[in-house]
């Protein structure tokens, strides 16, 4: 077990399901899991971080490492989903008991450069714009202002096209959608996107007319645009409120906040302040000084100090929890987006959390189909290592990748998974939250990975480890220059197409000479041209019989570039083929080019 003490896992029993991920089988066997795979790929087995593999892989390498191993054949069903979790919420409203008033939660949507993150920045008053590389919002954040002492609770939302994944859970933990749309640009692709999703699942909308400082901007013709798409506001016969502000200039925002709020007067919102908690889990991370930390919307119950939690497959106890502010405080109440410590892991964005019943076994219970995101999923078999190996067709490039956050992650894995080709693919051998560590280049060296950073740094042990292993290394803070290259590393891993270009034919009338690896032989030229120094396929009848190269052109026994059709031209040709009378000489050239994917 090389740096691992074997004497520590001497005697242990471990209960292995019938099939698990690379990921879940580290964690039973209390082994890091670069280890695992390590002695996976000693066995055979090519199986990344997020791939299953069956009882019969795990069990072997379980007992290679001095493991009892037993199967568990328990059927788990304590799993809870966002779906669930939005069940039992309606539910909830529907018992009217306990509940109480809760802020509404706000996410806000809409296309790319559109002024979504500006209105944020003027609302809440701080500049997110100026922090984000390459002027994109790439995570989710979260915060609550308030208005004539009621307070509102804003989910924030990446607006670019390969944030979709993020952008629809935004809209599903929303109450109310902020549909923003430029007044100088008016709909596009993105901004329908959204409109079909909030029309699809019916949720209240407010539409905030951006930019309308700008000069020769037209409102009417973006509200047509709107009632095109199915968007039909007040002022046109529908139900749909609307604003007209500048995010930029501070116009027009204390009329939005207005209309949030009688939307929530409407729509009536609670929730049960007295029950345990359940929220999601908005974005992860580790801090160098706190360890992981989980960004939580709670959604109902009350969240305090002290409690034992779970999300997913990730446990831990509430040691500390700040609100938006970084203010620490003792409890978070229904629509509160908080910062909790206290997880032993980063747990998965999108996680339900709840509290911990000791009593129950819920810990022994618990599974982990969260891991089977964006990086793939399916069970790896003993049967289908062969056929792992074997494959060849699909050359692949092995990437670690580490990132700032659970959807960074997210969103890198989406925009690769849209890369289609079926000569070249991506194998992620590792992916995590975190700095790049010493056991990241330890695995690069192993599985010849190249390690990807995104707003990560790499630790000093790491980055000696990576020279002297010669394991490279490359950081980003803009995802798509990250994916780009990426791109272009599987580009260059295409063969290179060839392309070839036809000039012309020649009839062989006549042969002059014929020596070792050369002929002279002269005919007519009956399509095209023949070209000078091209190259020569010899066709005889309707088969290609040889190849050459044509060293010399003749007319009228002057050398020449081109011979056009119906005339005569003698050649050189270059090759082994033996030419005859009445052979088909065809020029042409062949161009390597390298092949984008």
């Amino acid at each position: 077990m090389s740096e691992f003490d074997s004497k520590k896992a001497e005697e242990k029993k471990v209960k292995i399901p019938s099939s698990l991920t690379v990921k879940k089988f580290g964690g039973i066997l209390a082994l890091p899991v670069n280890v695992v795979i390590t002695e996976l790929m000693k066995n055979g087995v090519m199986a990344t971080i997020n791939e299953k593999i069956d009882f019969e892989t795990a069990s072997i390498i379980a007992q290679d490492l001095h493991y009892e191993v037993a199967e568990d054949m328990e059927e788990f069903s304590e799993e809870m989903t966002l779906k669930k979790l939005n069940d039992l919420l309606k539910q909830e409203k529907k018992s009217g008991e306990n509940l109480k008033d809760r802020p509404p939660i706000v996410t806000i949507l809409g296309h790319v450069d559109h002024g979504k993150t500006t209105l944020l920045d003027t609302i809440r008053k701080t500049n997110v714009a100026g922090k984000e590389s390459g002027g994109i919002t790439q995570h989710i954040n979260a915060y609550q202002v308030k208005k004539k002492g009621k307070v509102i609770t804003f989910v924030d939302t990446p607006g670019h096209a390969a944030f979709s994944a993020m952008r629809e859970r935004g809209v599903s933990l929303a109450d109310i959608a902020v549909l923003v749309v430029a007044a100088d640009d008016g709909v596009r692709p993105q901004t329908k996107e959204v409109i079909a999703y909030l029309l699809e699942k019916k949720i209240p909308t407010v539409v905030a007319i951006n930019k309308i400082d700008k000069p020769g901007v037209n409102v009417k013709k973006v509200k047509q645009e709107l009632a095109d798409n199915g968007i039909l506001l007040e002022e046109w016969g529908g139900e749909v409120l609307s604003s007209k502000i500048s995010a930029k200039q501070n116009i027009g925002i204390d009329g939005l906040l207005d209309n949030i709020l009688l939307l929530a007067e409407v729509e009536d919102y609670k929730a049960n302040f007295s029950r345990d908690p359940l929220g999601v889990v908005l974005e992860s991370h580790l801090d160098s000084q706190m360890g992981p930390v989980a960004s939580v919307l709670v959604k109902t119950g009350t969240l305090k100090e002290g409690q034992d939690i779970f999300a997913g497959k990730v446990f831990g106890r509430v040691r500390r929890i700040e609100n938006f502010k970084g203010e620490k405080i003792k409890e978070a109440f229904p629509s509160m987006p908080v910062s909790v410590i206290g997880f032993h892991e980063a747990p998965e964005v999108n996680d339900i959390v709840r509290i911990l019943v000791k009593k129950s076994g819920v810990k022994s219970k618990i599974h982990d189909q969260h891991f089977e995101n964006s990086f793939g999923s399916g069970v790896f078999s003993s049967q289908d290592i062969i056929k792992s190996i074997t494959n060849e067709k699909i050359k692949k490039l092995n990437i670690i990748l580490k990132a700032d956050v659970q959807g960074s992650l997210e969103a890198i894995g989406q925009i690769l998974n849209s890369i289609k080709s079926e000569e070249v693919a991506v194998d992620f051998i590792a992916s995590g939250v975190g700095n790049i560590t010493e056991s990241d280049v330890r695995l690069a060296g192993n599985s010849q990975a190249i390690v990807y950073g995104f707003n990560v740094e790499i630790t000093s042990v790491a980055k000696r480890m990576a020279e002297n292993g010669k394991v490279e290394i490359k950081k980003y803070k803009v995802i798509y220059e990250l994916v780009e290259d990426i791109k272009r590393k599987l580009s260059d891993m295409l063969p290179s197409s060839i392309e070839r270009e036809d000039f012309g034919k020649m009839k062989v009338l006549a042969i002059f000479k014929t020596g070792k690896g050369d002929m002279i032989v002269g005919g007519k030229v009956v399509s095209g041209k023949m070209v000078n120094g091209s190259l020569i396929e010899v066709k005889r009848g309707e088969k290609t019989i040889g190849k050459g190269r044509l060293e010399n052109l003749q007319e009228n026994k002057v050398n020449v570039n081109e011979v056009s059709q119906n005339k005569e031209c003698g050649i050189t040709f270059l090759g082994d083929t033996k030419i005859k009378n009445d052979d088909l000489l065809l020029s042409y050239k062949e161009e390597i080019k390298k092949r984008q994917l």
